[in-house]
């Protein structure tokens, strides 16, 4: 170690590389991310993708970045601000100039800092940290792209010598944590094991990136962050969208039913749909359909033979799948639907995420069609949620929309493989051999109000189902007024009875505190930490985040009562609190929400939900 470094041991530090699309900042994030996740800590990670497919080079608009918080104990979010920045160019500096402390280290490539470059950026002098106010930052400066080229003299041409720049800045960075190669080493023979040239080339100048750091005479803050213990299992770094897909299959297992998705590409949920493709093994069918309207008819399709049925897809494909949607309610069918929510209307800003979809998911359909509405709350939780989906409409026979976000279904964080012993089971209401003699298909269950599944083929089953309306007993085809109240009726009453099914409300923080914060979906993490922040300093605050959407828990009006100030706090214009105004009388809450399609920020949140508590 350099005399005059500074070590600095702290419990969570937060690292953004950030470059052009093609720098590969997300493969190295991805790399110091797994890294830290093997060595025992705990990680959240947030990919921040432009939404141009490429960017002109060097601009603004073209700046993708990968943030993470590593945390020696457990993290909830990727951090407000970096204490590491890696900006391969300036733009890359510019865009995030807003989110660096006082004494943050920034590591650049000066060959990438070069008058063109600034020019490109839009700097109009040739010092950018002074013309941004940087003026106390720990700035490390290294000719990256040189020392790429001298590294791989003779192994690699300059193109691969130039593509390797993101892996020349993850030895610095392994080298400025005090992390071991070895790891990474690993983890890129595994990814470019096809390869050899290219892994050869990687890993030199690895290891060439690291030995800069050892030898650079700049007085900088290195970090430690020591390793954390876990409960004892199998651990890995899972994003929201894989574990998606890992919560379906573990459904399909516990039922006992070959699990079938038909999907339509989308951005950010067609993830899920790869994943699924690559577990052929596990039975699992996928169906790339040409639309989504096509995706989920093949759905509904499977889940009327007997499959556990899933379609995935984003805001503007929900939209599209909405008539399909109101068929399954009609039918009475299992069906699980994933929207992994990203920044609207329309197109909007599709690799930027949001939570603007959930009037949508409650109401967006014709006729009193009512459909379960769950969200997930981290990437992990997206396991869980994906079960709990699954569990529903099986056993309600129901579709079920799970709301994502494009935050929690690219982010990731570290996750015990679970023991699927631990996991309910999922028992369909299948029809009784004894029911043959005077069956209906609209026969029901007095407890729920769900009718028995009758599986196509089962002998003395014939049935027919559909889009118009039956008879509430003979399932004949029916355009009765007062059969038509009734039908409206028992599908409704069908979703509300499923509250007694799905886990009471659970309150954090405070029992005695007078004002309550209120979530739901991907927000928990940021949320969560606010809440802690203003508890440490004495001041008492509870915390309610909503899992369970439609229905809610039963005991959801009791705890909004309970409190003197509910605050409600989302990334929309206040559909969760019009949500609840609507179904809780005299209920009016406080409201926190913007629409920007970045995740909130903790220190802002804190500030307002303080403002809120000492208002009178």
């Amino acid at each position: 170690m350099n005399e005059g470094i500074q070590v600095k041991e702290l419990e969570s530090v937060v690292v953004r590389f950030s470059g052009d699309s093609g720098d590969g900042m997300q493969l190295a994030g991805t790399l110091f991310s797994n890294l830290s996740a093997e060595l025992g800590n705990d990680i959240i990670t947030f990919p921040d993708f432009p939404a141009e497919i490429r960017a002109p080079h060097g601009t603004l608009g073209g700046v993708s970045g990968f943030q993470m918080q590593v945390g020696a104990k457990k993290v909830y979010t990727p951090g407000d601000k970096a204490d590491v920045l890696v900006a391969m160019n300036p733009a890359a500096l510019k865009v995030n100039a807003q989110f660096l402390k006082p004494d943050t280290v920034v590591i650049i490539d000066t060959d990438s800092f070069q008058t063109d470059d600034l020019e490109k950026a839009l700097f109009k002098t040739n010092d950018p940290f002074k013309e941004l106010g940087l003026t106390s930052l720990q700035v490390v400066a290294a000719p990256v792209a040189q020392l790429c080229k001298e590294s791989l003299e003779g192994i690699a041409d300059n193109k691969q010598a130039l593509r390797s720049r993101n892996i020349f800045a993850l030895g610095l960075v392994c080298w400025l944590f005090n992390r071991p190669l070895q790891i990474v080493e690993k983890l890129l023979s595994e990814k470019f094991k096809k390869k050899p040239d290219v892994l050869q080339a990687n890993l030199l100048v690895l290891q060439a990136g690291f030995n800069y750091g050892h030898n650079i005479h700049a007085s900088v803050s290195t970090y430690r962050i020591e390793t954390t213990s876990h409960k004892k299992g199998f651990y890995t770094d899972v994003n929201g969208n894989k574990a998606t897909a890992y919560g379906l299959i573990a459904a399909s297992e516990k039922a006992g039913l070959p699990l079938f998705l038909g999907s339509y590409p989308i951005t950010p949920a067609t993830d899920i749909m790869q994943e699924l493709t690559a577990r052929k093994e596990l039975g699992i069918k996928v169906m790339q359909t040409e639309d989504e309207i096509a995706g989920i008819c093949t759905a509904i399709g499977a889940s009327f033979a007997g499959s556990l049925a899933v379609t995935n897809t984003s805001g503007p494909g929900l939209a599209l799948k909405s008539e399909a949607i109101g068929l399954a309610v009609m039918a009475e069918i299992p069906l699980v639907v994933i929207d992994v929510q990203r920044a609207g209307p329309s197109t909007g800003m599709p690799t930027k995420s949001e939570q603007t979809d959930l009037m949508q998911a409650l109401y967006g359909r014709n006729g009193e069609s009512p459909a379960v509405v769950i969200a997930a709350s981290s990437p992990t939780d997206c396991f869980d949620s994906a079960f709990m989906a699954s569990k529903i409409a099986l056993e309600h026979l129901t579709p079920v929309i799970l709301l994502t976000d494009g935050y929690i279904a690219n982010g990731s964080s570290a996750w015990r493989i679970p023991d699927l012993e631990e996991y309910p089971e999922i028992k369909p209401p299948y029809v009784n051999p004894e029911q043959r003699e005077g069956w209906m298909p609209y026969l029901r269950n007095p407890e729920n109000d769900v009718r028995y599944w009758a599986i196509p083929g089962t002998e003395g089953f014939m049935h027919r189902i559909g889009g118009l309306e039956k008879d509430n007993k003979t399932g004949a085809i029916s355009t009765d007024p007062d059969n038509h109240q009734i039908m409206a009726g028992l599908r409704q009453s069908k979703i509300n009875k499923i509250a007694d099914y799905i886990p009471l409300q659970e309150v954090l923080g405070d029992e005695d505190a007078d004002t309550l914060v209120v979530g739901w979906g991907g927000t928990f993490g940021h949320l969560y930490e606010a809440v802690e922040e203003i508890r440490k300093t004495g001041k008492k605050v509870a915390f309610a985040h909503f899992r369970f959407i439609n229905p809610l828990p039963k005991n959801t009006e009791e705890i909004l009562k309970r409190y003197k100030k509910v605050m409600v706090i989302e990334q929309n214009l206040g559909q969760f609190a019009g949500y609840l105004r609507s179904k809780i009388d005299g209920f009016n809450p406080y409201q926190f929400n913007r629409v920007k399609g970045q995740p909130f920020i903790v220190a802002r949140l804190t500030e307002e939900i303080i403002r809120i508590m000492i208002n009178d």
